[in-house]
């Protein structure tokens, strides 16, 4: 599959033979029951993002024709069918929620009034909730929680861009942006309204002095928004960044964890 869709990429004509649509169709398919996914874990702790999977997703949308659908009352008029079959699943998905056919949504998971764009990967048993949107082939780990209102970003084009990750047993607070292929590492928890670019400055400000990254954001971390003073040519102004402020703790369950760090850092969520 890998090979044929390289060399439909390469050259765009292949896209009118039978067999290479039908070749992209089934990794769409692929992807709708989760046995393929667009990035994944590897034993080592690092990530491979697969590529070529990005392509079909992209080459899916040619050869796809605008369709009407009616869903009880509701009418939409596009080229990819809604995801189907959430009861045998075993997903709920309270009325307003959405997923789009080649998103894999595992058993568990909760979808709220809320948008999972093609591509996109939500693991056991997370809660997507309302408003918020995961974008195509963004990666969400187990037993994560996604406030209202969280956007996760999609990633398409360009091809070699990585999607965002957010690893198991994380909490991510209201309203929080999440784009531009930002990993965020297990267990952490981002306070209301964090928002992490590629560009965007993560401090860890733990410590006797402050620690600069940027696009990840280490394992276990408490993370809220924050400000550094940048000087531009009309003077000083506020930048935002995000401020690591501590760790969960080793010494407690998750749910317990979760509440502490909010409780010990007065990070609103």
């Amino acid at each position: 599959m890998q090979s044929t869709i390289e060399s439909i990429w390469d050259n765009r004509e292949l896209l009118k033979e039978v067999s290479n649509q039908q070749i992209i169709r089934q990794i769409i398919e692929d992807l709708d029951k989760g046995k393929i996914r667009v990035a994944e874990p590897k034993t080592d702790g690092t990530w491979q993002v697969n590529d070529w999977i990005k392509k079909a997703v992209i080459l899916y949308f040619p050869i796809q024709q605008m369709e009407t659908m009616e869903v009880g009352p509701f009418e939409f008029h596009d080229k990819m069918k809604l995801k189907t079959n959430f009861a045998n699943a075993s997903v709920r998905t309270v009325p307003g929620s959405i997923a789009r056919y080649g998103s894999y949504i595992s058993k568990g998971v909760i979808m709220m009034p809320s948008f999972v764009n093609i591509g996109a990967y939500v693991d056991e048993g997370t809660m997507v909730d309302t408003w918020a949107t995961v974008g195509s082939c963004a990666q969400i780990g187990k037993h994560v929680h996604l406030s209202g209102g969280v956007g996760i970003g999609g990633v398409l084009e360009p091809v070699q861009a990585a999607p965002v990750i957010i690893e198991d047993n994380c909490f991510i607070g209201s309203r929080c942006i999440v784009v531009e292929g930002v990993h965020v590492g297990k267990e952490a928890v981002l306070g209301a309204n964090v928002c992490l670019t590629m560009s965007t400055k993560i401090i860890d400000v733990t410590g006797s002095i402050p620690i600069e990254t940027k696009g990840y954001v280490p394992e276990r971390s408490v993370v809220i928004p924050g400000s550094y003073t940048k000087q531009f040519p009309a003077g000083e102004y506020q930048v935002p960044c995000a401020l690591i402020i501590g760790k969960r703790k080793e010494s407690t369950d998750l749910k317990t964890s979760l509440n502490d760090a909010l409780r010990e850092h007065n990070v609103a969520v």
